[in-house]
């Protein structure tokens, strides 16, 4: 009897675990109308399967309740087969959901985020995971139109192996979004993504990763950022703003990326064990300390040209009694055992004024290794450093400085099995000898390039182009991007205005001459995506139509990270009606680069570079970076080169200047402010060895941060300017 019982328990048992497995199933969706009633159908371990292809205008919400072990999962047919376009975006809710295998590009999220952690403030996703996720170029047609293209809400969430490359507009590339309604503690995990260009923004919000806000800033958030790459991620310089308390930063790559991993708020943070490497580029920085209880230890910065803010390593001054959106002191910083090669600058007491007076206290400085091999002395000190303790330091060649705990020799380094530089016989100073980074191959994923796709100028084939009426219009047309279009010699009139969303070479003989005229405001419009090179032309303004504000070149609304490159040209008889310039920038436009060689332009009531359409005072400016040589500029009537950058923001890095070997003659003569040069709010500006004729002063007015104007070898020129001389030659 005892015997038939048990039998029968077990027979229930196993009925019973029968009736509540479920078989995992795959369910493809062909359209987004089959898609909710795949959400409705799906159970742990499922996966609804999105079948290749383009799905346009698709806003994808994602529910459900999995299971550790047994989560929901959306994902591509195949990796890279499904492609989110247009008005499209992503909302994820719910517990234990997966996504993998999609691509967003040639469009933007008509909400505010493009993939989102939540489909409402009350409903969020926790122990959910994004991975195998590319976002290119998803960006929003206006820079200052705000967005995020991911937003992390709720908790124990993991963001993984995604790419993401090519944001131009305002917002943060990635955000941790915390409130106390969903819980403070996140302990949220990103790892192994790349993140790829990202055009320098010209404002506030280029942030690529930001982490809590200065309202919840003495909370802990508990995130881990690790293992990720950031290459050429130039937004602004913040490359990470920290917000909030107890996050890691460990073992990620910083290469050729403007800015600096900046602890902006929030106390107890880790930074270890990661890898920066600048080769050079301007504006390529480390870490900057702020706020209690932070330490950096063990991390390599080699070949970093930053400087101020964006320094190799920087310590702030903080606000005595700070609100929360300001400067918290430097309180209890651990900095031990970094190694810093080739730095620019390393910035104690950055930031020092009447407000921000509080000097770092109770804080630490040991074991690090500075070595200089041009000879210089990176480190710059501003204020009372009597707060640090600095113990252990090695540095070479022998520190100019006077602080206490640096033992100055020569120390000689050497590559090791991770490539990076370590130093012969030197043991317990700088990073550890076996610090290894992260590769490139090994973050994103494998089956998405990550270059731009977006063509470079003078990448792509060569196309003739015959004299005549509107031949070049035609040619224009038909172009692709990265295209030259080959002018032969002769005469070519263009009656329309020549849009350009591409990149595009319009070049000259090198024997005779290709002149061009044009019959509207504007001969070449660059808009989103565009960028424009001239050489070997002539252009003659004779036949444009009598109106005010007319430009052989501008910048649309909209237009941002372009380039414009003009060689060998030359430019004439702009006189039909005032304010005929060379370039004017539209508002709400950033040009990346204008660059100026061998250029002639003879007769304009306008400017050669009209930069100042942004006059807000919020910051922006129409330029960052304008580089000018061996140019003559004859009977201009405005400044050659106009360039404003108003506010008194301290997150971007331009706008900058270099002219050099040029001549200014009858330039900028008249008007109620002459000037030949007019730089208002320029952070950088290097004039060289240019003349000037019966010209207007060259005019550089200080408006925020620390400029730097070089002035050397300038003919006939008088220099107004509001910063003293100690600053210009520094």
């Amino acid at each position: 009897m005892a015997l038939r019982q048990l039998a029968a328990a077990a027979a229930t048992i196993v009925m019973l675990g029968v009736a509540h497995h479920v078989v995992a199933e795959d369910r493809l969706v062909r359209t987004p109308s089959e898609f909710p009633e795949a959400m409705r159908r799906s159970q742990p371990g499922d996966r609804v399967i999105l079948a290749d292809g383009e799905w346009r205008d698709f806003q994808i919400l994602f529910t459900g309740t999995g299971r550790a072990g047994a989560p929901i999962t959306l994902t591509g047919q195949t990796p890279g087969g499904v492609v989110l376009s247009g008005q499209s975006n992503l909302r994820m809710a719910g517990e234990h959901l997966v996504v993998s295998n999609l691509v967003f590009r040639d469009g933007w999220s008509p909400t505010g985020e493009v993939v989102s952690f939540r489909q409402s403030r009350t409903r969020r996703a926790n122990n959910s995971r994004v991975t195998g996720v590319v976002i290119d170029g998803f960006s929003k047609p206006q820079r200052d139109e705000s967005d995020n293209w991911v937003a992390m809400y709720g908790r124990h969430n993991r963001f993984d192996h995604n790419q993401l490359m090519g944001k131009t507009n305002a917002g943060a590339t990635l955000v941790v979004v915390r409130d106390a309604e969903q819980g403070l503690e996140n302990r949220h995990l990103i790892d192994h993504n790349y993140f790829g260009r990202r055009p320098n923004l010209g404002s506030n919000g280029g942030e690529t990763i930001r982490i809590g806000t200065s309202h919840d800033s003495e909370s802990d958030s508990f995130t881990v950022v690790t293992a990720n790459w950031f290459e050429h991620c130039d937004g602004e310089v913040e490359i990470i703003s920290n917000k909030s308390g107890s996050n890691v930063y460990r073992g990620n790559v910083f290469f050729e990326s403007q800015g600096a991993l900046v602890l902006r708020h929030g106390d107890g943070n880790t930074v270890e064990d990661n890898v920066f490497i600048g080769n050079g580029v301007d504006n390529t920085g480390g870490v900057r300390v702020i706020n209690r209880r932070n330490t950096v230890r063990n991390n390599y910065l080699e070949n970093l040209r930053g400087r101020g803010f964006g320094s190799a390593l920087t310590i702030m001054h903080g606000v005595p009694n700070s609100p929360l959106n300001r400067y918290v002191q430097v309180d209890q910083a651990v900095i031990e055992n970094n190694t810093i090669v080739d730095a620019a600058e390393i910035f104690l007491g950055a930031g020092m004024d009447q407000e921000r007076s509080a000097a770092p206290v109770n804080s630490r400085m040991a074991n690090n290794l500075i070595v200089n091999r041009d000879g210089r002395d990176p480190i710059r000190i501003l204020g009372d450093m009597s707060g640090i303790h600095f113990s252990g330091n090695v540095q070479s060649p022998p520190p100019n400085h006077a602080l206490p705990g640096f033992d100055g020799r020569e120390v000689t380094v050497a590559r090791g099995r991770g490539r990076l530089l370590a130093p012969e016989g030197l043991d317990g100073v700088g990073a550890r000898r076996d610090l290894q980074f992260v590769s490139k191959s090994a973050v994103g994923v494998d089956w998405y390039p990550k270059e731009s796709r977006s063509a470079a100028l003078d990448s792509g084939r060569v196309q003739a182009v015959q004299p005549g009426e509107d031949t070049l219009t035609r040619a224009v047309h038909a172009a692709a991007a990265g295209d030259r279009l080959q002018l032969e010699a002769g005469q070519y009139v263009v009656n329309q205005v020549l849009a350009l969303d591409r990149a595009l070479t319009v070049q000259g003989p090198a024997d005779g001459e290709a002149t061009i005229t044009f019959s509207r405001p504007t001969l070449f419009e660059i808009e989103r995506g565009g960028s424009l090179k001239l050489s070997n032309l002539n252009v003659s303004g004779d036949a444009a139509p009598d109106a005010a504000g007319n430009a052989v070149i501008r910048a649309r609304e909209g237009a941002a990270g372009y380039r414009l490159e003009i060689d060998n040209a030359r430019f004439r008889d702009m006189k039909v009606n005032r304010a005929f310039s060379l370039f004017a920038a539209g508002p709400r436009t950033l040009a990346e680069m204008i660059r100026l060689e061998a250029v002639t332009v003879e007769g304009a009531t306008g400017s050669v570079i009209a930069a100042h359409a942004d006059t807000q005072d919020l910051g922006t400016y129409n330029a960052e970076q304008v580089v000018i040589s061996d140019s003559t500029f004859r009977d201009i009537a405005g400044p050659a080169i106009d360039l404003y950058r108003g506010g008194t923001d301290e997150s971007t890095f331009g706008p900058r200047l270099t002219l050099t070997g040029s001549t200014f003659d009858r330039v900028g003569a008249t008007g109620v402010e002459p000037g030949a040069v007019k730089l208002h709010g320029v952070q950088r500006a290097e004039l060289t060895g240019n003349r000037f004729v019966a010209s207007g002063p060259v005019r550089f007015h200080r408006q925020v941060g620390e400029p730097l104007l070089i002035w050397a070898g300038n003919e006939g020129a008088a220099l107004d300017s509001n910063v003293d001389a100690v600053e210009a030659a520094r």
